[in-house]
Formats: structure tokens, sequence, C-alpha cells
């Protein structure tokens, strides 16, 4: 049980939207599109982030955290190793505006929302989720995608990165006639005094 402990957020995340500025996202989105349905399906079917309110929502995940609760423990999954070279670039002009001399990406995927799909209204409830920068990378979308973060509806275009605040109820809806499919991903400062309540939660866990 977690008792009384209080899971803060880490102050430096958004509470609303972030906007962190623009991604040569030309040959990420290539070989994005490149990518034949039948992986899609196969990977979608391993993928560890399977949560009701995703609904029909696809997902190529590359990194991914070893504990709910801990996102200093995570580990590449067999899609990364052949995606390395293509991501990197993508991800360092995302994160470029934060200045961290020792930043980690501790879950790291691509999410395919068909026409008609939808996110139910959610929040990122695992402790792990508290911590690093919660980032979306546009790599396709059209007008009709809505989502819905920091209490207003936003459409987000394509290669401008965004820090969206996950710890508040949000949503998405793809109202259009093509796939959304964003490069979304977390980041932290490893060089960040880690909070109070981290040790308690892990020792809570290791003694129930």
């Amino acid at each position: 049980m977690r008792g009384a402990l209080t899971l803060a957020a880490n102050p430096r995340k958004t509470t609303g939207v972030r906007k962190l500025g623009p991604v040569n996202i030309g040959p990420l989105r290539e070989g994005l599109l490149a990518i034949p349905d039948e992986v899609w399906a196969l990977e979608n079917r391993s993928k560890p982030n399977k949560f009701g309110v995703l609904d029909e929502t696809r997902h190529i995940v590359f990194r991914f955290i070893d504990d709910p609760r801990d996102w200093r423990r995570s580990h590449d999954r067999p899609a990364y190793a052949p995606w390395r070279d293509l991501l990197a670039p993508a991800l360092a002009q995302a994160v470029a505006a934060y200045g961290y001399e020792r930043g980690a990406f501790p879950r790291v995927m691509f999410a395919r929302m068909a026409p008609g799909g939808v996110i139910h209204p959610h929040v990122d409830a695992n402790p792990a989720a508290r911590w690093p920068h919660k980032i979306h990378v546009p790599l396709t979308t059209n007008a009709g995608v809505v989502s819905f973060f920091g209490g207003e509806e936003h459409h987000f275009p394509e290669g401008q990165a965004v820090e969206v605040n996950n710890l508040d109820r949000h949503w998405v809806r793809n109202n259009g006639d093509t796939d959304r499919i964003h490069l979304i991903f977390e980041y932290y400062d490893t060089d960040q005094p880690e909070p109070s309540w981290l040790g308690p939660l892990l020792n809570q866990g290791a003694s129930g």
C-alpha cells in the first residue's frame, strides 16, 4: 500500500503545453511510412503499454520502463536497434531547449491512431510518469486531430515538438481521414535530485 506518501510531480514539468520548437522529421517520417502493416500488427501485439484508454491506437515501442514506479530503470526493446540512428537526431532536437547535460529517455514509441480513433480521457497514473517530461512530435497528422491538454483543445502540427501535461485529464480524437502518428517519449535530467518519495515508495513495495 502507498499509505500517506504524497507523490509530488517534478516541478520542471509543464502544467499545460510547452512548445519546444521544430524538429527535422524528414528521414524519420520516410522510414515510418515504409513500415509494413504486418510489422505494426506484430509490434502492437507485443507492446508493454496495453491500457484500455488507448482504445485501438497501435504502438511500436522502442524503449520502456522496467518498473511502473521507477523511471530510472528502462530497457531497449528489439525494435530500437534498427531505428536508433533515425530516432537519435529527432530526439536530440526535440529536447535541446531543456539544456540538460545528461538527459535520459525511459520511454520512446510511435503511436498510430487511425481515422475515427480516440484516446479516452485519463491521467498517466503510474508513479514513473510523475517525473520525466512527456513529449510529442507529430510525424503525420490532419486538421481533424484534436488533443486536449492543460484544460484546452490543441492541434499539434507536424514536426513541432511539444511537452504536454500527462498528469492532468487529457484525451485525443482523430476526426480526420488519415492516420495520426506521433513520436512520443519521456525525458528527464539524470543530474536532477530525485524526489524524496521515491525511496520510500520502492521500499514500501519491497516490504509489501
